[in-house]
């Protein structure tokens, strides 16, 4: 593990010598965020060495290196999820890398299911913290003390102080925004009603296939990280609708202006 970091992690430098504090992950919830971003290198997974290959429409698997609002940003133009067969450590390798390369501060997107009867199409949500109901942990076998704690507390997984910078920068735009918790399961059903129920029964306001073992293995390297999703389908009580992958897709394009003004902003104040 320790050597395949090191080696990605030194190609992409040479590749192109980055000085990001930042790195973006763009999930359904954020994809169109690349029309923000100055990009100035783009590299395709297929030729970084030791990264997997996205395999999900709307995941178009780049790496873009360039400034959002003036900001050196690295993003990543598509995840990798376990349902896609991918093992855990394969999943978060990209957040490893990060760190590698001095990346402090890592920011989440996803399109996720409401569970909460507030909640609508369209609302974005600051994920508060998460129940992870994956079936694989990222952290599951020997651990590599260089990278992190093999028990690492897990109190304030996403970051109180870079959602309160949020919240401001949403309120001062009058946008939307609700505080919640992300239920993590891996995929690839959509969920049934009795799950749906179940997962509002156990405390969680969104449900996804993604963004908590990033997550965790961001806090288990010490970085930074806030988490957002987009509401894209509803599973609420007994009114469960049913979705197709184009129409969460089409539903996040309608609300991803507004988290892309946020992540815009965002960026310039952590």
């Amino acid at each position: 593990m320790l050597q395949k970091i090191k080696e990605t992690a030194d190609f992409l430098m040479q590749t192109y010598p980055s000085k990001a504090k930042i790195a973006i992950v763009l999930g359904s919830g954020l994809n169109n965020l690349i029309q923000d971003i100055a990009v100035e290198h783009i590299v395709s997974y297929a030729d970084i060495p030791n990264f997997p290959i996205s395999t999900v429409k709307g995941h178009e698997g780049n790496l873009l290196f360039g400034k959002l609002n003036g900001v050196a940003v690295v993003a990543m133009q598509g995840r990798f999820h376990y349902y896609e067969g991918y093992d855990m450590k394969q999943v978060t390798f990209p957040i490893r890398v990060f760190k590698a390369m001095g990346v402090e501060n890592v920011i989440l997107s996803n399109a996720a299911g409401g569970i909460n009867p507030l909640f609508h199409v369209g609302d974005i949500m600051m994920i508060t913290d998460h129940i992870n109901l994956f079936p694989e942990h990222p952290l599951r076998g020997k651990n590599e003390d260089s990278l992190g704690p093999r028990f690492p507390d897990m109190s304030e997984t996403y970051s109180k102080v870079l959602l309160q910078k949020a919240e401001q920068i949403a309120q001062k735009h009058n946008i939307l925004y609700h505080k919640g918790v992300y239920v993590g399961t891996q995929g690839p059903t959509f969920e049934t009603p009795a799950e749906y129920k179940m997962f509002r029964f156990i405390g969680g306001d969104c449900v996804g296939m993604s963004t908590v073992p990033e997550a965790i293995v961001a806090h288990h390297t010490n970085m930074n990280c806030i988490a957002f999703s987009v509401v894209t389908d509803l599973g609420i009580s007994d009114v469960v609708e049913k979705v197709s992958h184009q129409e969460v897709l089409n539903a996040a394009c309608v609300a991803e202006p507004k988290l892309r003004l946020i992540v815009s902003e965002l960026v310039k104040v952590i």
